[in-house]
């Protein structure tokens, strides 16, 4: 049973993600983590990002993240063609991670653009992370030095919490991290009645 995890950005999907993973049932697969370990290491999506977006896409042999990441949030055609060069390769690769946990009562898939990428097709289940936009905006701050107006960017490429709400089973409000947990226990235990 895949279960998709997915949320706005700074809404704290990593933090649920890591609370599901305390359960030795579950597998975690996270999207974002996996793309950027592709984006370095596969030399085929390495030589086409280069030539999607110039030899700048790449620093030392490493994926120049803040130079592709200003590109594509300021250009919805330019992140079309990002996500036609990552997401194929990215959906191969859970594939084969589905096949190695064949053993776990279900996986959480978590996917900051779920609905978007249209990987909300392969999950059974999906629950959506949401949190306030002013604890989002700051976590987000916080975490990559982003701007205010960098952060607003990249949130008004993401759907709507509102839209993502109603293709979801369950909702996790993430407000406060206490009560978040025991949102993730209770959900746990209605997925793991499901797969008997």
């Amino acid at each position: 049973m895949i279960v998709g995890l997915t949320g706005g950005i700074g809404s704290g999907k990593t933090t649920v993600a890591n609370f599901f993973a305390e359960f030795n049932n579950v597998a975690i697969y996270i999207a974002d983590l996996e793309a950027k370990k592709l984006m370095s290491t596969s030399l085929e999506i390495k030589e086409k990002l280069i030539n999607e977006f110039g030899v700048n896409s790449f620093l030392n042999d490493e994926l120049n993240r803040q130079y592709i990441s200003e590109i594509v949030f300021k250009d919805k055609t330019k992140l079309s063609k990002l996500n036609a060069i990552v997401h194929p390769a990215v959906k191969r690769h859970f594939k084969e991670f589905v096949d190695n946990n064949s053993n776990k009562k279900y996986i959480i898939y978590e996917n900051a653009i779920l609905f978007e990428s249209k990987s909300n097709e392969i999950c059974n289940y999906i629950i959506t992370v949401t949190s306030n936009l002013k604890d989002r905006i700051k976590r987000v701050i916080d975490r990559d030095s982003s701007s205010k107006k960098q952060v607003l960017e990249r949130v008004k490429n993401q759907w709507s919490d509102d839209k993502k709400k109603l293709q979801s089973n369950y909702l996790i409000l993430n407000n406060d991290l206490s009560v978040t947990k025991l949102q993730v226990i209770n959900i746990h235990n209605i997925l793991t009645q499901k797969v008997r």
